[in-house]
């Protein structure tokens, strides 16, 4: 068995590719329950959030698609691979632009349905865990209620190709181009393949965002302040600190973050449609977070673990990393099921084996009373 050969397979570099498109969505929402907690409000609504934010994203998107203005640029971007259009840059940055337009339309909206948690939370005090499941409960049923409103079905989709709008492929870059019946092109190479060909920029946009947002929880007055309120607000208060704004602020970055979150997954896994459900990605977002300890680092790490399980577990049956059509976790006989459930499973058991460990802010689920000292 040549080592090197697989680490340079086609199977290894989607594999590395799609380890990316579930681990980055569950990276980010864990990322937005983070500023939540750190703040001291317990966010267990990033569910709902995500939910909320996957409609947003598509219902922009639909909006554009019904305009036309999106129409023009991707059907000359799908003539390229065939040779009947040059390669305009200025067009994919277009495609790529509506794709930012509607992570910003997105983090805006769930953040504004976010202050529903914050409000009750932090302004009347109400139980913070009942509060995140009340809009757990809420977000679907509102999402498929407007859903049958505007497509008059239960999911809103988009176009047959709205995956591929906001995808790369190495046709847009010269390689991989079909000339004739028998001769294309030379391909992009295994770095190309991993982390260019069917990659969504959007992906990369999102670990940006996710180490800008560490940083600035970490190494800036704000992110001080914010981390205070959720340690000990008596303290914070006492130092001129407004905690109530502060853990209005720390929810609002929450609810962005996690829309964000909900819009790249309806994108990425769903083909960009949304249907009031995001297979539970929420709740795995703050398994996440607790297993990797409110650290972003941690948390980075535990999201590639179960983004490669997720992997395995839905295209087992086709990696063959010698390219001898020998399919080797296929032929271990394994039912279908065991590798369905073996992420979730293993980050059960993680969670079991490390929330001992775990150190919560000490403030987190505790409504802030001045009187207290």
């Amino acid at each position: 068995m040549d080592i090197l050969a697989i680490l340079q397979s086609d199977s290894m570099a989607f594999l590395i590719r799609q380890t990316l498109l579930f681990a980055v969505p569950l990276m980010i929402v864990a990322l937005a329950g983070v500023f939540s907690e750190r703040s001291g409000v317990i966010n267990l609504a990033l569910e709902g959030i995500m939910i909320f934010g996957a409609f947003v994203g598509v219902l922009f998107v639909n909006a554009v698609e019904n305009a036309g203005w999106f129409t023009t640029a991707y059907e000359t971007l799908k003539q390229v691979p065939s040779g009947k259009a040059a390669m305009d840059f200025g067009l994919l940055v277009q495609t790529q632009g509506f794709a930012l337009l509607a992570m910003l339309m997105t983090a805006v909206a769930c953040c504004l349905f976010s202050m529903l948690l914050a409000f009750a939370a932090i302004h009347l005090r109400a139980d913070q865990t009942i509060a995140g499941t009340a809009l757990n409960m809420l977000a679907p049923a509102l999402v498929l209620f407007f859903v049958r409103m505007i497509a008059n079905q239960n999911t809103l989709n988009i176009g047959g190709e709205a995956s591929s709008w906001f995808m790369l492929k190495e046709s847009y870059f010269g390689f991989g181009i079909k000339l004739t019946r028998t001769t294309k092109t030379a391909s992009m190479g295994f770095l190309g393949k991993a982390f260019i060909d069917q990659v969504y920029p959007m992906t990369y946009v999102c670990i940006l965002l996710f180490i800008v947002m560490a940083i600035f929880m970490y190494k800036t007055r704000f992110g001080l302040r914010l981390r205070a309120c959720g340690e000990n607000p008596q303290a914070a208060d006492s130092l001129g600190i407004n905690v109530f704004k502060m853990r209005y602020a720390g929810v609002g970055i929450s609810g962005a973050l996690a829309g964000i979150g909900g819009f790249l997954y309806a994108t990425t896994t769903m083909n960009c449609s949304s249907n009031g459900d995001v297979a539970g990605f929420g709740f795995l977002a703050l398994a996440v977070m607790i297993f990797g300890n409110w650290k972003p680092l941690n948390i980075a790490l535990a999201s590639l673990l179960f983004g490669l399980l997720k992997c395995v577990s839905a295209s087992y049956s086709t990696l063959d990393f010698n390219a001898d059509r020998i399919y080797e976790f296929k032929e271990l006989g394994i039912s279908k099921h065991v590798y369905n459930l073996m992420p979730y499973i293993i980050t059960l058991l993680v969670l079991g084996f490390t929330s001992k460990r775990s150190r919560a802010p000490k403030a987190e689920g505790i409504p802030y009373d001045k009187s207290v000292r």
